[in-house]
């Protein structure tokens, strides 16, 4: 297949890997502008486009993909598949319709349960003793597209946000792979989520 790729933060990186070493061919990445970080505010770029670099990818960076041009040149690429993986920006509907196939996303959590921001950090702050990643067909709503494939892992006592952000890293990453090995039999299999179950995991504020 055809695949584009776009993430932005560490917790893509496997899934960008598991893609990179895969049989399919990766003709770009779309990752977020470079930001200004560190003690001096320079601007840098993201960890998905330091990987993309380093791997001789195209990479794009529009600021958004609402502007027409923006949108036009994605669908322009002629792709079956888009992983979305942590991006950060917003897919129109003229996006999420431009592969053959689908825009597929990787989750950090057993959807319904915790749609949104920050799934890792909700699960731990509730309690859960179990949570997972979901690779789903991405839809107009918030994390609400049917389910093509899910791991749970246990929530040990000691487990921290770091530490489960890099396990639910990598399981993502080799769960993609595992869909990706014939990903139209995944999507015609993809179960719908229960909305009656559903919990939304909202973006952490400072005071937290």
């Amino acid at each position: 297949m055809r695949v584009l790729f776009a993430g932005t933060p560490e917790f893509a990186l496997p899934s960008l890997n598991a893609l990179a070493a895969g049989p399919h061919e990766l003709i770009g990445v779309y990752t977020q502008p470079d930001r200004p970080a560190g003690r001096g505010r320079r601007l840098a770029p993201s960890p998905i486009k330091q990987r993309a670099q380093a791997l001789g990818l195209p990479v794009h960076q529009p600021e958004s993909l609402r502007d027409a041009d923006a949108r036009q040149q994605l669908c322009e690429l002629d792709v079956d598949a888009m992983i979305v993986v942590a991006y950060g920006l917003i897919l129109p509907a003229a996006v999420l319709r431009a592969p053959r196939l689908a825009c597929i996303n990787v989750h950090a959590s057993l959807l319904p349960r915790w749609r949104g921001a920050a799934p890792i950090a909700r699960a731990l702050q509730a309690g859960d003793t179990t949570t997972g990643v979901s690779i789903m067909r991405m839809a107009r709503g918030l994390d609400t597209g049917d389910v093509l494939a899910e791991r749970a892992i246990e929530v040990t006592a000691d487990a921290t946000a770091g530490r489960l952000h890099d396990a639910l890293a990598a399981l993502g990453g080799q769960l993609l792979g595992e869909v990706l090995e014939d990903l139209p039999t995944a999507l015609a299999n993809a179960r719908p989520q229960d909305e009656a179950r559903a919990t939304y995991a909202t973006k952490l504020d400072k005071s937290e």
